[in-house]
């Protein structure tokens, strides 16, 4: 079992751009690391302090396959400083990919928490 980590940011504070958010850097992440639903343990999503019109789980919770794992929302810590309206991601998964392999996913201004792996296509 392998952790896949993303994040991504949104502009405003909606429903429909919390889901959309996460829908895309989760379905990146499939993408980038050849990983089906079928091969994910458990999904867990945190947010920032100002994001509360959805849980980002129900975003993901929309994806075709996305019925059967297991997701779970958190809080994430309020640090001073600290990037605004972001949503991270840890997907568990069963692959065969070593841990150098593994495609981490930063989109929107969650790029600048790690530039390093900002670009991993």
């Amino acid at each position: 079992m392998r952790g896949l980590r993303g994040a991504t940011t949104v502009e405003e504070n909606t429903a429909q751009a919390i889901w959309a958010a996460t829908q895309e850097v989760v379905s990146e992440m499939l993408k980038r690391n050849n990983v089906k639903t079928e091969d994910i343990g458990a999904a867990i999503f945190s947010a920032t302090e100002d994001i509360t019109a959805a849980f980002p789980a129900s975003g993901a919770r929309k994806l075709p396959g996305f019925d059967a794992v297991p997701l779970f929302d958190a809080r994430q810590m309020d640090v001073e400083g600290a990037m605004e309206k972001c949503i991270r991601v840890l997907l568990l998964v069963d692959t065969d990919l070593k841990q150098r392999e593994i495609k981490h996913v930063f989109l929107g201004k969650a790029a600048n928490l790690r530039p390093d792996l900002a670009n991993n296509k």
